[in-house]
């Protein structure tokens, strides 16, 4: 891991970009600290990190403020990482089916989807073998955001993960619900009823496949940017007593 720029913001939050090999993140941390941190990897969406930075930058302020450190990665063909190809046609392909008022098959999902959580998935082990090396972090670790699939195969695979807050706003393969039922920290899954991106249904399925004992549904109304206040803060509340 190499840090290439360091700043701090007006309510003293230190934070830092860093390159991990070709993978770009931003490490955000309380400008002073006096003990080993818990830490929150915090999922993006799939829109870069500099678009989606101010949305990222919003909620690592609260959850910094509450005594974590936070760590984002930009996502797989994302940003100014290089291209998919492949992706980008399953991406046409989703468009064309939505513009043609059409269902979007199986097929489709699974090209958009799993390609991304097989590469997302050792990416962030890998970046959070790297954050636990710094000084001052020291965990418990939690993952917060999507894509909901990636959420759901790092709580599969990756044991250092205390405890998960995901966003339902994607497709999810049926390989995936699959997976899910060997999920079994406590989550907490925020759904938007009127997302315009997401199938409702696939959100509801793969809720029911998590094998987790603790296991919390906060649905709202509104569209996929539309998540209440409320909702994020009892988000917050959630991870608090899984990270302490």
């Amino acid at each position: 891991m190499q840090f290439t720029t360091e700043q701090r913001l007006d309510d003293d939050i230190r934070e830092r970009e860093f390159t991990l090999g070709e993978i770009p993140g931003i490490l955000w941390t309380p400008g002073s600290t006096a003990e080993p941190l818990p830490l929150i990897l915090l999922g993006p969406p799939p829109l870069g990190l500099r678009t989606a930075y101010p949305r990222l930058l919003d909620r690592a302020r609260h959850i910094v403020a509450e005594g974590y450190a936070v760590a984002t990665i930009e996502l797989p063909w994302s940003g100014d990482r290089p291209r998919s190809a492949a992706a980008d046609q399953a991406v046409a392909d989703l468009r064309r089916a939505l513009a043609a008022g059409e269902p979007v098959d199986d097929g489709i999902v699974d090209r958009l989807i799993l390609p991304l959580v097989d590469k997302a998935v050792p990416e962030w082990q890998a970046a959070l073998d790297a954050l636990l090396a710094l000084p001052g972090i020291g965990g418990p670790v939690g993952y917060s955001g999507g894509v909901i699939s990636i959420g759901t195969r790092l709580a599969v695979v990756e044991p250092r993960i205390a405890a998960a807050v995901l966003f339902a706003g994607s497709y999810v393969p049926r390989a995936i619900i699959e997976e899910a039922r060997q999920v079994t920290i406590p989550l907490y899954v925020l759904l938007q009823w009127d997302d315009e991106g997401n199938d409702r249904q696939m959100a509801l399925d793969l809720f029911d496949a998590f094998g987790s004992t603790e296991k919390t549904l906060n649905a709202n109304m509104g569209g996929h940017t539309g998540v209440p206040q409320h909702a994020g803060e009892a988000a917050g509340r959630f991870l608090a007593r899984h990270m302490r």
